[in-house]
């Protein structure tokens, strides 16, 4: 008889679950594990049943949610074993909420969160420093967001100079970051009259001086509204919260064979290689002078395009990832056994102490849940 897994995530169909969880079900299964997931249920009382009802599973991955202490004691109670996966600063409040980053309340429940879970699956190496700090290195595997390259075909790079299309992809949730690259994106359509931007989302916003093309997302079509457009851009506030992301819409920019312009914070750094795969710049000036550059030259962007997607298949495609991540959760359903899973498991290391976590400092706290 198969061994279960039951995936509590706060919405199946958000694209938390879409890259993180759900796309390594097929794997678990050829190791004899067969993947449940449910949303979490939004009544208190139905929470409760839910949670006392886990321990029917083997196992019990708990996606993102910070749960209040006593629904994560019910659960700790009932679950065979607890695995934590993260892909955000969810110790404090995101860049744009009116009440500011830090948050006592929140920094506690993810604290609280770590300490229960027996592995923490974080989806960068700032996030999986902060685990460590909390629970060791031993419980700790950095697991990168996945791709799966073979749902994006490539851009063509057929268009030079006017008529090209950057595009950006996201959640409403982020569509603040839009305000921040407002003054970047006009200036350079100041230098390349006939420049338009290609937003994928489900709500569009009004930006000044550059001509917004909407485009309703959808998982069946948003592969292909990539590779229809020319450049992709990205910005991150320089913050904390930042930190804690973990480069998905860069990523898709990449599998598509789309250069990339985007701001030098958090994992831009790591993803986009300057002058490789796209282009690290900060002032109006600079994303001008890059996304100029880009326009005007087919075969540049071919070229960065080509990398971008090199990089992606060769570090952060779901087929490098998916026997690994199944592997590791597997090891820990079936005997509980941690921190054995390190050998072979990629540039990162799947495990943490491996990479570098040994011996992390407290120098990444500064300035994190320092009141409410």
């Amino acid at each position: 008889m198969a061994m279960q897994l039951l995936a509590l995530v706060e919405n199946p169909e958000d694209a938390c679950c879409r890259y993180r969880v759900r796309p390594f079900g097929p794997a678990l299964e050829q190791l004899g594990i067969q993947m449940e997931i449910a949303g979490l249920a939004k009544s208190p009382w139905r929470r409760v049943r839910q949670l006392l009802h886990s321990g029917w599973a083997d196992g019990v991955l708990l996606q993102r949610k910070r749960l209040p202490f006593w629904q994560l004691g019910l659960l700790r109670y009932r679950a065979k074993s607890l695995i934590y996966d993260v892909d955000d600063a969810l110790f404090q409040r995101d860049s744009y909420h009116p009440k500011g980053p830090t948050s006592w309340q929140r920094q506690f429940a993810f604290w609280a969160t770590v300490r229960a879970a027996d592995v923490v699956l974080a989806g960068n190496r700032f996030l999986a420093q902060l685990a460590a700090q909390y629970i060791g290195d031993r419980r700790v595997y950095q697991i990168p967001t996945c791709v799966d390259c073979r749902r994006y075909p490539l851009a063509e790079h057929r268009l030079a100079g006017p008529g090209v299309k950057l595009v950006w992809i996201g959640q409403a949730r982020n569509l603040p970051s839009l305000r921040y690259m407002e003054a970047h994106l006009a200036e350079a359509a100041r230098r390349l009259p006939g420049l338009s931007f290609r937003i994928i989302c489900n709500r569009f916003p009004h930006l000044k001086g550059i001509r917004v093309l909407p485009y309703r997302w959808s998982a069946e079509t948003e592969s292909f509204a990539l590779a229809e457009a020319d450049i992709g851009v990205s910005w991150l506030p320089p913050d904390t919260w930042s930190l804690g992301k973990c480069g998905l819409k860069v990523l898709q920019y990449m599998a598509a064979g789309l250069p990339v312009v985007v701001n030098p914070v958090g994992i831009h750094r790591e993803l986009v290689r300057h002058g490789e795969t796209g282009f690290l710049a900060e002032t109006p000036a600079a994303w001008a002078e890059a996304i100029d550059r880009l326009a005007w030259d087919p075969a540049l962007r071919r070229m960065l395009g080509q990398q971008a997607r090199h990089l992606v298949e060769e570090e952060y495609d779901l087929a490098r990832w998916a026997t690994r991540w199944a592997e590791l959760v597997s090891n820990l359903i079936r005997t509980g056994a941690i921190g054995q899973q390190s050998s072979g498991m990629g540039r990162k290391g799947t495990h943490f102490a491996d990479s570098g976590g040994q011996g992390v400092g407290r120098k990444s706290m500064a300035g994190v849940g320092k009141g409410d």
